[in-house]
């Protein structure tokens, strides 16, 4: 019980980081419900199933993916090099504009532009933002207390999503975008106002007599020392290989069926707005409880590998009974596997926070993020051609969820090396050779 206070203790100092986030993941979670009605009756008018709608779903994770397989490395450096600060602000303030198009307009072109604009704010903001904070967190807390102060983070990371969801079961639709976008804005605004810088920032070098494109081509050869020493991190520490190829195989398998699974559930079942928020509900309801109470009174008994082994085991089931799904009371069943798959995310986090030294926190967070952005561009390949041939009529067999179930493959392999994971510290290794982004 003490490690459990321990870590709510250490959250103080963490007030002026986590309470924009809140409200930003609230913004964001409150529209996901009501986006699945909004682009399949602009793209799709009277239709349950839209696999228009499906495709440009997984066009937009495919895209996102690409382009942040160099992003992430690249602003987790920034953010090492230049400060927390800076890019955070940078990153949050990405999804203020593609929701204000919604706001405006719901019609088939705004929709369209919606889609162009929130693909270039994924890639800067999507799996940045939180791999900053973890950074964030990192600069401050004590290594022996980081996974609890973890589990805490994404505890109010779930219950800033049940929070979405309840607003977006009980609001009405025509007032969602626009709560959304007062809470998007606020977000930046207090962070500019009260968030403390944690990194001492480089001092620029560039020569002010170069032209543009020598800087340009300047920061492009940063860019590939950059993801050279970054991979040199990952690949010479045997606990981070490992769970970059753990989370690799994990991200294939579930970001896949997040991709499809709304638009599954609204084809096989007809579920509507509510139904959705209320599967939704229940993932993060449970969650929270996980995250602030067994996970820090789990962690020090035993450790980040067993729980990582549990929440792997629990996605499986999850991911089974989506796609076996018989009955509309199955779906909720499965939501509730929720409450211990969503502890992969901060025993992962945990594992490579261990496995790094303290100046390459932003570096290695960033990294594995980029790997997982591989997974997630792959993902759709399969994923959406699988789900819209298997809703349709012209499906081989009946089993609407037969590509949540070759997902939950991907799980299984994820599981198979996780057992064999071995939680180790770096070395102590002072020799640092790697050059700035921008000098």
């Amino acid at each position: 019980m003490t490690r459990w206070w321990d870590g709510a203790r250490e959250m103080r100092p963490l007030v002026h980081l986590l309470l924009p986030l809140c409200f930003h993941w609230i913004a964001e979670e409150m529209t996901v419900s009501v986006l699945v009605d909004v682009t399949t009756e602009a793209l799709c008018p009277g239709e349950n199933t839209c696999s228009q709608a499906i495709y440009l779903n997984g066009l937009q994770q495919t895209v996102v993916g690409i382009f942040k397989m160099v992003m992430l490395p690249i602003l987790g450096q920034l953010s090492d090099e230049y400060g927390r600060k800076p890019l955070l602000l940078l990153t949050v303030s990405t999804t203020i504009v593609p929701f204000t198009l919604l706001a405006i307009n719901e019609s088939k072109a705004f929709v369209y532009a919606y889609y162009a604009l929130r693909t270039i704010s994924y890639i800067i903001s999507q799996g940045s933002i939180f791999c900053i904070a973890v950074a964030y967190v990192a600069d401050i807390v004590d290594n022996s207390k980081r996974a609890a102060v973890f589990s805490w983070i994404t505890g109010l990371f779930s219950a800033s999503h049940v929070l979405g969801n309840l607003l977006a079961r009980f609001l009405p639709e025509e007032y969602i975008f626009g709560v959304s976008i007062a809470f998007l804005i606020f977000c930046p605004v207090y962070m500019a106002v009260f968030l403390s810088e944690t990194v001492q920032p480089s001092t620029l070098k560039l020569d002010r007599h170069s032209s543009f494109l020598s800087k340009a081509l300047a920061v492009v050869q940063k860019r590939y020392r950059t993801m050279k020493y970054a991979a040199k991190i990952v690949l010479s520490t045997p606990t981070l290989s490992s769970i970059s190829v753990i989370s690799f195989f994990y991200e294939l398998g579930m970001s896949g069926i997040s991709s499809v699974l709304l638009y599954y559930l609204k084809a096989a079942f007809g579920f509507d707005k509510n139904q959705l928020s209320e599967i939704l509900s229940m993932v993060g309801v449970g969650s929270i409880v996980s995250q602030l109470v067994v996970l820090p009174l789990a962690n020090p008994l035993v450790g980040e590998k067993v729980i990582l082994c549990a929440g792997l085991l629990a996605s499986i089931a999850y991911a089974l009974f989506y796609g076996f799904a018989w009955a509309s009371w199955v779906p909720y069943l499965s939501a509730s596997f929720g409450v211990i798959f969503i502890l992969v995310k901060p025993s992962t986090y945990a594992v490579i926070s261990k496995g790094s030294r303290s100046t390459d926190q932003g570096k290695a967070q960033t990294f594995i993020a980029g790997v997982q952005s591989i997974a997630s561009l792959l993902s759709p390949l399969a994923m959406t051609p699988l789900t819209t041939w298997f809703l349709s009529t012209d499906a081989p067999f009946d089993c609407k969820g037969f590509s949540i179930i070759c997902a939950s493959l991907c799980m299984v392999i994820s599981l198979c090396f996780a057992c064999s994971l071995k939680v180790e510290l770096p070395p102590n290794d002072e020799d640092n050779l790697e050059a700035p982004l921008i000098s």
